[in-house]
């Protein structure tokens, strides 16, 4: 059985970075080619730009499955304007498919109810058509289009997708 992991420790934000310096080379390169994946890692999915995300009020969590470490979630909440951005949802390659990536939402969605935030918002980029088949298939909505310069060269072509949980009856 699937479990999350609230990471907390320097060593958790390993675990994480780890996971994203493998998932990343290995989903992302055909997508954006390695050059950028090379530049976003260290810059977005380092430890110490993990650690530095989670002292400005990010969330990570840890999927784990049969006691292994097979993704990673990264939520940012924003309670005052009733949202969350669901900044990250990786899972390993050999454990996609299996359910873990609904298991993940599943959580993040337990997360957006016990803050109090129905809304919840994440951005994909535009040829990752496996990623936005699932996000799709998981309720959410093609909103508009987003092109951000991340610097070097290099932008982040992506779709934003929203979902608003229902009311709780």
């Amino acid at each position: 059985m699937p479990h999350i992991h609230c990471v907390q420790s320097a060593a958790d934000i390993a675990r994480v970075a780890a996971l994203a310096h493998e998932i990343w080379h290995e989903h992302y390169t055909p997508i954006i080619g390695p050059a950028q994946v090379e530049y976003m890692v260290p810059k977005f999915q380092s430890r110490e730009a993990i650690a530095a995300q989670i002292d400005t009020g990010a969330r990570y969590d840890l999927v784990y499955e049969k006691g292994q470490a097979v993704g990673y979630i990264g939520v940012v909440p924003d309670t005052a304007a009733g949202e969350l951005f669901l900044s990250k949802i990786y899972i390993r390659r050999d454990r996609r498919g299996c359910g873990l990536g609904r298991f993940a939402l599943d959580h993040v969605e337990s997360v957006c109810r016990e803050l109090g935030t129905p809304y919840i918002w994440l951005t994909v980029n535009k040829n990752n058509h496996a990623s936005i088949r699932a996000y799709e298939k998981m309720g959410f909505s093609h909103r508009r289009e987003i092109c951000q310069d991340i610097g070097h060269g290099f932008v982040m072509d992506d779709y934003l997708l929203d979902k608003t949980l229902p009311s709780a009856p």
